[in-house]
């Protein structure tokens, strides 16, 4: 889950734990702002809550993201499942040059978790559409946040360079307007399907390779954003 919105003191006994469930959270520390969690059936050996946490050796400097809660990590044996929010650019300049001084120094930590020999999915809201068959009105938005060409050329250098595998797109490379995760609340861009892919699961490959399933829950609406749902076979 992303941009939860909640600080500890929000959370009752059974968002905490419901039914069948152990949750864990990275909360913002500003009040109904950002927050990520992750709800799992079994109980993980380790949490790792925020980037500055992490063991990989690239984590220093990292508070200003960490209070924004926008990382936590389960890890269960040898897999890691993250829930991640990317920063969205579009209020302005301002958040704009943040997301990418971002996206500069959340690259290294991907590229040392990519190396570290573990089994790694990060879910989430990247707030990033990689190609043109990933937003209705491409032609429209090539000079917004969530389609600049070095946020679209980022994300090449994660899939083609450092090696992490988008695994929606490995599934169904060629689909279009059934891949959309977003819809702008404006206007009829829900019923209309206007659209964007920004909500990815990306695995590094043996892992990416066991996915045999995807889809985009919009049977009911919960937010401007829909539930990516990928089925792995171990």
């Amino acid at each position: 889950m992303q941009e939860i919105k909640a600080q500890v003191s929000d959370m009752t006994a059974e968002m905490l734990n419901p039914e069948g469930y152990f949750g864990y959270f990275h909360y913002a520390e500003k009040k109904g702002y950002s927050g990520v969690g992750i709800y799992t059936k079994v109980q993980p050996d380790a949490i790792i809550e925020g980037l500055g946490n992490s063991n990989l050796g690239h984590a220093h400097g990292m508070a200003d993201i960490d209070s924004e809660g926008r990382y936590i990590e389960a890890q269960f044996g040898n897999l890691s499942v993250v829930s991640l929010y990317l920063p969205s650019g579009s209020s302005g300049e301002e958040r704009q040059a943040f997301k990418f001084n971002v996206m500069e120094r959340f690259m290294p930590q991907l590229q040392a978790l990519k190396q570290s020999g573990r089994d790694v999915v990060i879910c989430g809201d990247w707030n990033i559409a990689h190609k043109e068959a990933d937003l209705k009105n491409w032609k429209g938005n090539r000079k917004n946040s969530g389609f600049l060409p070095e946020e679209r050329a980022w994300m090449t250098t994660l899939f083609d360079e450092v090696g992490w595998v988008d695994v929606y797109r490995r599934l169904y490379p060629d689909t279009t307007d059934a891949c959309y995760t977003w819809w702008s609340n404006r206007g009829q861009a829900w019923a209309k399907n206007v659209g964007w892919r920004i909500d990815y699961q990306i695995a590094t490959p043996e892992l990416a390779s066991r996915a045999h399933a995807a889809s985009v829950y919009k049977d009911e609406r919960f937010s401007d954003h829909a539930p990516l749902i990928v089925d792995y076979v171990f």
